[in-house]
């Protein structure tokens, strides 16, 4: 048997994603209800995990804990509280950091969260550029005074005759920033991203990630930062930024090891209040009633202690799904109840982007750290980004991560620079299957034929494969209120995350999805629309309208 018979009410949740384990520590707080997470890989976190290799640890994507949700924010830091003394590259080089009083100290213990600076550029013509770009006379120079004047009149043009209706992405990128600026800051990296062109791809992508960012807020927000450093405390200000613009926030919070340490932290405390998780263990099939209105079961697929597989089917009154849409469908149809061939066309083609990312432990960086001299951060001895979008066309490289900068814990020897390469890819291409070594020597070439390090300051290297990391807005995305119509209705089915919901949500947003599925559960409502709107309705967007 895969789990006990418990009398209490089962709520089995497919995936230990945020989203997952969410759900499962609340309803293991607010409800008489018990989870069990079936978990398809051997660690917890999704792609929220920390990975480790050598002594060296890496965050699979990149993750800012920054929510304009207080609930959320709360919630992190009920898991792991704020630091209450300098973490040790702080030390080092003099730099401040807001507090809590009485905190953990960062240097005794390893549960705490430290408070981080963001700082993240572009690197476009073999030159950095500030990221939102800033109009400064670094991107002038950088840009030319040619460039710069398209640019500029592209942006009126479009502020004074806003542009067509937005049919694609590449429709509402160019009628925020203009064709210009579109062109050399956010054509190139998003179509590395997706493997299409931007003109394939739904607007609802930028309604996710960066509906409220705009030249006037980017502006607007560097003199709101000149004026606000002038009154920052002693201890380097506030993290709370609530109506700051999330493409524009200047701090985050971040697990001393990296996000995976929150989750398994989470995953801990999940077992100690009695819910379980078992790992290595898929959701193949969702058995539902004769009528289709609700899921009895679902069918599980584990490796036993002898390598056997077993198969078992789980009973449970609620099924909470973070499983990709299109396998959940998939698992739905048998032949006592059928998916409507249309539910299944349509899920059949949604399409999904993969992620390999190269760690690289290196001796040294060719660029340059950008802070002005004389202050905590011209004292780095590599520069001071958390990572650095590639927008250069002639090589595949998407971005770049400074683990660093994220936590000095992440890295084994401060001396050497750790960093992480972003590659975006579809599982099954020439990049997914190009074995290991000659994917590193392909990832070295690169960072090195656009000056960012030599092939002799690499120490170690390492490739990691992630399916399935971002859904796609195109292929029959624009057809999705069709399953929505077909899982709706299921009464104790609950779609939540990331891939479960097929919506590029962040980390907090997906952790919201939980909490409202938690809510029905406990209120007994059967009412989805509430979960579907997280990040679609005002309070979640990434952006706030004035």
């Amino acid at each position: 048997m895969l789990v006990e018979n418990d009398s209490k009410k089962i709520a089995v949740i497919a995936g230990a994603g945020p989203a997952g384990l969410t759900a499962a520590l609340e309803l293991l707080r607010t409800t008489d209800v018990k989870p069990l997470i079936f978990e398809a890989g051997d660690v917890v976190g999704g792609i929220s995990r920390t990975a480790r290799y050598n002594g060296n640890r890496m965050d699979i994507g990149g993750h800012r804990f920054f929510s304009k949700s207080d609930t959320v924010m709360g919630w992190w830091q009920e898991i792991l509280p704020l630091q209450g003394a300098a973490s040790k590259d702080d030390i080092a080089i003099g730099r401040t950091a807001p507090l809590m009083e009485g905190g953990p100290d960062p240097e005794k213990t390893d549960y705490v969260m430290l408070c981080r600076s963001r700082l993240s550029r572009i690197l476009f013509l073999r030159k950095l550029f500030d990221y939102p770009v800033s109009l400064n006379g670094d991107t002038i120079r950088n840009l030319g005074l040619w460039r710069m004047f398209k640019i500029g009149m592209s942006y009126i043009k479009v502020q004074l005759l806003p542009a067509r209706r937005e049919y694609s992405l590449e429709d509402f990128m160019i009628n925020r920033f203009g064709v210009e600026l579109y062109r050399t800051f956010f054509r190139d990296y998003t179509e590395k991203v997706w493997g299409v062109p931007c003109s394939k791809i739904s607007p609802d992508w930028g309604g996710q990630r960066i509906k409220g960012l705009s030249i006037t807020k980017t502006v607007v927000h560097a003199l709101k930062q000149i004026f606000a450093s002038k009154k920052k405390n002693e201890a380097g200000g506030d993290i709370r930024q609530k109506d700051t613009e999330t493409s524009l926030i200047g701090q985050f919070l971040y697990p001393k090891y990296g996000p995976g340490q929150l989750w398994e932290t989470v995953a801990e405390k999940v077992q100690e209040l009695g819910g379980e998780i078992h790992m290595n263990s898929n959701v193949m099939g969702v058995n539902r009633s004769a009528d289709g209105d609700r899921v009895e079961s679902v069918v599980v697929e584990s490796m036993g202690n002898d390598g056997a597989v077993l198969r078992e089917a789980v009973p449970c009154d609620y099924f909470l799904s973070t499983m990709p849409v299109k396998e959940l469908v998939a698992a739905m149809d048998n032949e006592r109840t059928p998916v409507p061939a249309e539910v299944r066309r349509v899920a059949d083609g949604l399409v999904y982007r993969d992620f390999i990312t190269v760690g690289l432990l290196l001796d040294k960086l060719l660029i340059k750290n950008p802070a002005k001299p004389g202050t905590p951060e011209s004292k780095l001895k590599f520069v001071a980004d958390n990572w650095i979008y590639v927008q250069e066309s002639d090589v595949k490289l998407g971005r770049i991560q400074i683990f660093n900068n994220w936590s000095p814990y992440l890295v084994a020897d401060p001396e050497k620079v750790w960093i992480g390469l972003e590659y975006f890819a579809t599982e099954g291409d020439e990049m997914w299957r190009m074995p290991d070594a000659d994917f590193i020597k392909f990832a070295i070439a690169e960072l090195n034929k656009i000056d960012v390090a030599r092939p002799e300051d690499v120490r170690d290297s390492v490739v990691f494969h992630i399916k399935k990391a971002y859904p796609a807005y195109f292929g029959t995305y624009g057809e999705f209120e069709k399953i929505r119509e077909f899982v709706d209705p299921i009464k104790n089915l609950f779609l939540m995350g990331r891939n479960g919901m097929h919506k590029y949500n962040n980390m907090d947003h997906s952790m919201l999805t939980a909490m409202e599925t938690v809510k029905c559960i406990r209120e007994g409502s059967t009412d989805k629309t509430n979960l579907w709107n997280v990040n679609t309705e005002e309070d979640y967007h990434e952006g706030k309208k004035n």
